[in-house]
């Protein structure tokens, strides 16, 4: 029984137990170092563990699972705090792309689901305590804002059998895209299966349970269009109202 679960606990950790024990110890030797030295040298030992594209930003305090399936692009930085899983979906974050303090990167894939995983490109920014959840898939484009406390949630639960508990029902994974320059206001929640267009602004603590165009502002709960900006772009005194950060 005690075999079954460590090896079950390993499995949710990393490829192998060889590659558990050295990304553990990898982290546990040199994730604590503190400020420019630490960075400096995470910056070179970590390419050992992950996949980095020229040097990336690392801070003290950074948790990675799975390593190997991590990316990281030339100038990508990973505040304090930052947690990846990485599952064998992998996590890919795009040059000059900052994770902010406390942010959680999960894939979780248990379920071997095909479609797994979290992308992000270039220049964007995950703000400070977001959560991404990759089950069925994030995509997230160049040039995106996510504000403080954005939850990303690509998955759902099945709920209709009435004769058995929800958590007993499966999942359904269909995935969430952001579009190139998208902002997502702080607190916004987007669920399973929603795209957000090029461009677009989805409102601080915006519930969005379906897609929103490109160019187009959506607040509420549940999140509703209510602006075109080729169409009808606010004036000065309209965008300050707007509750978008």
């Amino acid at each position: 029984m005690m075999r079954s679960q460590l090896g079950l606990y390993i499995a949710r950790q990393a490829d192998s137990l060889p590659r558990y024990v050295w990304e553990q110890v990898a982290q546990a030797l040199l994730g604590w170092v503190p400020a420019l030295p630490g960075i400096g040298l995470r910056a070179i030992a970590y390419r050992a563990l992950l996949r980095m594209d020229g040097v990336a930003a690392i801070e003290d305090g950074v948790r990675i699972r799975f390593a190997s399936h991590v990316r990281l692009g030339r100038g990508a930085y990973l505040d304090h705090g930052v947690y990846l899983h990485a599952c064998p979906g992998g996590i890919s974050i795009g040059p000059e792309s900052m994770v902010m303090k406390n942010a959680i990167l999960h894939v979780y894939n248990f379920r071997d689901l095909p479609r797994a995983g979290i992308s992000i490109g270039a220049r964007s920014l995950v703000g400070e305590a977001c959560i991404l959840r990759g089950q069925g898939g994030i995509s997230i484009g160049d040039d995106v804002y996510l504000g403080t406390l954005v939850q990303l949630l690509a998955v759902n639960h099945i709920f209709a059998d009435t004769t058995r508990p929800v958590s007993q029902q499966g999942i359904t994974a269909q995935g969430i895209s952001i579009a190139d320059g998208a902002w997502i206001g702080s607190g916004a929640i987007l669920l399973d299966g929603v795209r957000v267009g090029r461009n677009a602004v989805v409102g601080a603590g915006a519930v969005v349970n379906c897609d929103v165009p490109d160019y187009c502002v959506a607040v509420g709960n549940p999140a509703r269009v209510i602006r075109d900006l080729r169409a009808a772009p606010p004036s000065r005194e309209q965008r300050e109202a707007l509750p978008i950060y």
